[in-house]
């Protein structure tokens, strides 16, 4: 995705007043309750089925990209989707290095997207960026943070299988959407060290209504936006986790930091962390606090 276009998502996109209004009055909580029963996210998610009210392709326009020099692109399955991803290449000395799981923002997957994570490579980590179900021309149907959770941990399967990273040592971090995607994997598992989200959404409730052309259910389904949003899941978080957001994402300040009160409220590592900045310029800021935080979990 262009810088342009996810600018323009963030302006449109993340404004979650409707979310922080809910949060600060208390209607999201701890777990959720599935069946009369209180639920973590993963078993939340494991009992829930998803009914799209459409079927297709990731909302988002793509170009064919060919891996620039020291990257390789590698096939990884998903249930039965066979997807593809972006990796850098093994160290020339022959080390396993720790490694980062990246996650792209926006719909589809560009050169710039992996330009982003460079700072993490220049810290001495091998980073693997995944296209999930539907993105540039892949198998399987967009669902709008659903569905994608399988790609993600498949993703990480993946990259712990590559000869040259340490498989004890997997970070998770993701910008916007894969923010969004970063913080509903830390709830799904533990095998991560530590998670840095970036811009993450956590009210999808907010999110979807704002954008409603970007939500493949039934809008009325408050079921479909609760299986799918942080915040109602705050006692999940698996591993230590940062949420960060700009400065200038004033949307993101109220229900980000009542997501890491809830958490941390059930005793979990979780911390809000505002930096100066919008949606895009506070990345790198964010980033470089994020491989500090990756490397105090190492």
């Amino acid at each position: 995705m262009t810088v342009a276009g996810r600018l323009a998502a963030a302006v449109v996109g993340f404004c979650l007043v409707a979310g922080v209004a809910r949060a600060a009055s208390g209607e999201a909580g701890g777990a959720s309750t599935v069946g009369g029963a209180a639920s973590t996210y993963a078993q939340a998610r494991a009992k829930f089925e998803s009914h799209l009210a459409r079927t297709g392709p990731a909302p988002q326009g793509y170009s064919t990209i060919v891996p620039p020099a020291g990257v390789r692109e590698i096939p990884f399955r998903s249930g039965a989707l066979m997807l593809k991803a972006w990796v850098s290449a093994p160290p020339a000395n022959g080390e396993r290095r720790p490694a980062v799981l990246f996650l792209h923002g926006g719909f589809s997957f560009g050169e710039d997207d992996w330009a982003m994570s460079q700072p993490y490579r220049d810290a001495g980590f091998v980073v693997l960026t995944p296209m999930l179900r539907g993105e540039n021309g892949q198998p399987g149907s967009y669902s709008m943070f659903f569905g994608e959770t399988d790609d993600v941990l498949a993703a990480a399967d993946a990259l712990a299988a590559l000869r040259y990273v340490r498989a004890d040592r997997l970070f998770l971090a993701g910008h916007s959407v894969g923010g969004t995607l970063t913080m509903l994997a830390a709830m799904r598992t533990s095998r991560f060290r530590a998670a840095a989200s970036f811009s993450g959404s956590p009210d999808q409730m907010a999110w979807g209504k704002a954008q409603p052309k970007l939500v493949p259910f039934d809008l009325n389904d408050a079921s479909e936006f609760n299986i799918r949003s942080p915040i109602a899941y705050p006692s999940s978080f698996q591993v230590p986790t940062r949420l960060y957001f700009g400065s200038e994402e004033g949307y993101f300040a109220g229900i980000t930091n009542r997501l890491a009160q809830l958490a941390q409220g059930a005793g979990r590592d979780v911390r809000a962390a505002v930096v100066p900045g919008d949606h895009m310029s506070a990345v790198a800021e964010e980033m470089k606090q994020s491989i500090v935080f990756f490397h105090d979990h190492e």
